[in-house]
């Protein structure tokens, strides 16, 4: 994982330049541009937690509420020292696309904490998580807004927020948060479906290139939830791991990890800890070679796929790319820069957008809604041939309309996406 300057790089920026740039081709009314391009609602608070010292600490919070047109907002909650109000934006934002374009009844949103959980026992992330409810509990719910895990986030802190919601509520509410424990009301599958979800799309972008997987290899920037689960099914589906990234903590920089007659996802989650860091000299006596982190993207693979941070794909490094590479999976918002992946579309790269990418994770949110309104709970492999036929359709709609229209993935989604809301903005008489 590499460190994103805040000062360098406004994401939210970015997000509504992509949003400008579709409205111009949608020609949506001036009334729709500035509803859309900025949140219905923000909630800026503070959250003193009493640590084990006995000392009370302050943490900067936000829960971002970007559009609810077509239903509750649903986005994570990342506790991560890097976190700004304008990362919560634009992730909120791109939250709202990502389920307009998976066509699921619901809006986008995106909350967190500026903390470093490295630095919290557990007795000290449980009272943060109650803490953040506790400011929030009258504008969250099942029917209002939605939270999930993100970047640093359990299911266990979801546990807890649930606990605390329905203490401050006196009912039974497990539809209120998703990803939670499988034994506490979670859905089977959510822990892969992101992953999964990812190579689902990867799968069909190969068919549409007419290379079967087993001749493919893959390089993955980080090796968190997503990124696991991913390598997982492409190994099943024949492919071949050669590298990932890792952020390192005690050294504070990233590592790439390499093979190049392919890496064990299996081998090495067993050496990774909760926060998708890789044990370094394990690692080494494992037989992998330990490079500097850049080293993901030089790789002489056909498929990368960044799944870390945002921005992680840049003008400086876009020319390491190799000339083998066929597919860019954007597993992590925003992981391409736009300038990037302008010089990307001469070289014949398909890019699959982020909010069409990584949309298995929030269609299985959805399912796990679901299950939980209804408390009726599906079987692992009833959700994952859920979530497998779902993405599939997503992904053939979107390719199909950007073949006829000539367009990149990235731009058909947006414009599906954004076509959606604003509809549902207009049917809702707001614009």
């Amino acid at each position: 994982m590499t460190n994103v300057n805040p000062k360098a790089y406004n994401p939210f920026d970015i997000a509504q330049e992509q949003f400008d740039r579709i409205a111009n081709i949608l020609e949506l009314s001036q009334a729709a541009r500035d509803l859309l391009r900025t949140p219905v609602r923000e909630y800026h608070f503070s959250i003193p937690v009493r640590m084990d010292d006995g000392d009370t600490k302050i943490f900067r919070a936000f829960r971002i509420q970007h559009n609810d047109a077509r239903g509750p907002g649903k986005g994570g909650i990342r506790f991560h020292p890097m976190s700004t109000v304008d990362i919560m934006r634009a992730l909120a934002m791109w939250n709202t696309w990502r389920c307009a374009v998976a066509d699921l009844p619901l809006g986008g949103s995106m909350g967190g904490v500026i903390c470093d959980l490295h630095n919290l026992s557990l007795g000290e992330q449980e009272r943060m998580c109650r803490g953040w409810v506790r400011q929030l509990a009258s504008n969250l719910g099942p029917d209002w807004d939605v939270p999930s895990p993100d970047l640093m986030t359990s299911a266990q802190h979801m546990l807890w927020m649930l606990d605390e919601y329905e203490t401050m509520h006196g009912r039974k509410s497990p539809g209120f948060i998703t990803g939670k424990p499988v034994e506490m009301g979670g859905s089977s599958g959510r822990k892969e479906a992101a992953g999964y979800g990812l190579m689902v799309a990867v799968r069909e972008a190969l068919k549409e290139l007419e290379i079967k997987p087993a001749n493919t290899t893959a390089s993955f920037q980080g090796f968190g939830n997503i990124a696991q689960h991913a390598a997982l099914l492409y190994r099943r589906m024949g492919g071949t791991v050669t590298c990932v990234s890792s952020w390192n903590q005690s050294d504070q920089t990233t590592y790439a990890f390499c093979k190049e007659q392919g890496i064990d996802p299996d081998e090495l989650s067993a050496i990774t800890n909760p926060f998708g860091e890789i044990h370094k000299v394990k690692a080494i006596e494992l037989g992998y070679q330990c490079l500097p982190g850049e080293a993901w993207i030089e790789q002489n693979v056909d498929i990368l796929v960044p799944t870390a941070l945002e921005n992680q794909i840049t003008l400086e490094n876009v020319g390491k790319i190799s000339r083998k590479a066929k597919i860019i999976a954007e597993g992590a918002d925003g992981a391409i820069n736009p300038g990037a992946e302008q010089l990307l579309v001469p070289r014949g790269i398909t890019v699959i957008p982020d909010i069409l990418a990584n949309a298995g994770g929030v269609t299985c949110s959805y399912f796990e809604q679901v299950q939980s309104n209804m408390n009726y709970y599906w079987k692992r492999d009833e959700v994952l041939g859920k979530l497998d036929v779902h993405m599939t359709s997503i992904y053939i709609d979107i390719s199909n309309i950007a073949q006829s229209r000539h367009m990149a993935l990235r731009d058909v989604a947006y414009l599906v996406a954004i076509e959606r809301v604003a509809r549902a903005c207009q049917e809702r008489g707001w614009i």
